[in-house]
């Protein structure tokens, strides 16, 4: 997990040496730093920001847009900064415009994060597994991504092209959006919510091979849940799992909560919680007791 001081480590330059490995990079999903602290801990290898469980845990909403892109940047920072491994941070349509994508994407990086995700919906957007999306042209969207590639400052930050027109005008336009998204130099294509195997099959036999691309195992979601194994054959390169966290997390505060109703305290519940002592060592306590007495003089 990120120490306190400084490790001189590179997570931008490290993403792309996992996104181009042989096997496809699991990020699950991270809503604040301790849930990052929390995949990390685990021992995976990358975290993904989600723009889903950010909204919910930041404002107790659904993802319609209702986050603004400082929110939005101000939840990455406090992620990259709280995990030494790369941060892969949702950033919806970018906020506006292609002169909108450049700021975003100044801000992300400065923010710390290894990849930034853009999606060519119009805004407010919505979760890509809502229905009632509406997107924007092809050629603005690529402009977008031409405008996100040239705004970085550091080659290795990875620029993801999401499109969602799987829902709104098929699997063809997809395709061709992918592609054109990959042209105006997107380094990672994402193709959102196709709702069969078949459909995820054509995605990958046409799309592989352009870039890099990414599956998206939305809990719940409307794609069909396939094995890792079969993503892998299929040779899709990350695989997020964007709310799994914020689920958990979900059912273990109703269940306490239910308990603590039930009986007035929370002491049945306690056996299924970390202790305190156990939780203040996960969360770096130990480091920083390490660093008091280095520093104090004592």
């Amino acid at each position: 997990m990120a120490d306190l001081l400084s490790t001189g480590r590179t997570p931008r330059a490290r993403l792309r040496e996992l996104i181009g490995g042989s096997a496809p990079l699991v990020a699950p999903g991270a809503y604040d730093s301790l849930s990052a602290r929390l995949v990390e801990q685990a021992g995976f290898d990358a975290v993904y920001m989600t723009g889903f469980g950010t909204t919910a845990s930041l404002i107790g909403r659904p993802d319609v847009g209702l986050l603004t892109g400082t929110e939005m940047v101000d939840n990455a920072r406090r992620i990259a900064a709280a995990v030494d491994v790369p941060v892969i941070a949702d950033a919806d349509t970018g906020y506006g415009n292609a002169i909108n994508v450049v700021r975003t994407v100044q801000l992300y990086e400065q923010a710390g994060v290894a990849a930034i995700q853009l999606e060519d919906q119009v805004m407010p957007k919505k979760c890509g597994h809502m229905s009632g999306k509406l997107l924007v042209g092809a050629d603005e969207m690529a402009g977008k991504i031409r405008a996100a590639v040239e705004a970085r400052r550091d080659p290795d930050l990875l620029v993801i092209a999401r499109t969602d027109a799987v829902a709104v005008t098929g699997t063809d336009d997809a395709i061709a959006r992918a592609r054109a998204f990959a042209e105006a130099g997107a380094d990672v294509l994402f193709v959102e919510a196709p709702t069969s195997e078949a459909d995820i099959e054509r995605v990958a036999g046409e799309l592989r091979g352009v870039a890099p691309l990414v599956f998206n195992w939305a809990e719940g979601g409307k794609t069909p849940p396939l094995s890792l194994e079969r993503i892998t054959e299929l040779g899709f390169s990350l695989v997020i799992y964007p709310i799994g966290t914020l689920l958990a997390a979900t059912a273990g505060i109703r269940s306490l909560l239910a308990t603590l109703g039930r009986d007035g305290v929370p002491t049945a519940a306690l056996d299924a919680v970390p202790t305190f002592g156990e939780f203040t060592d996960l969360i770096g306590l130990p480091e920083v007791q390490r660093l008091e007495q280095r520093f104090s003089g004592a």
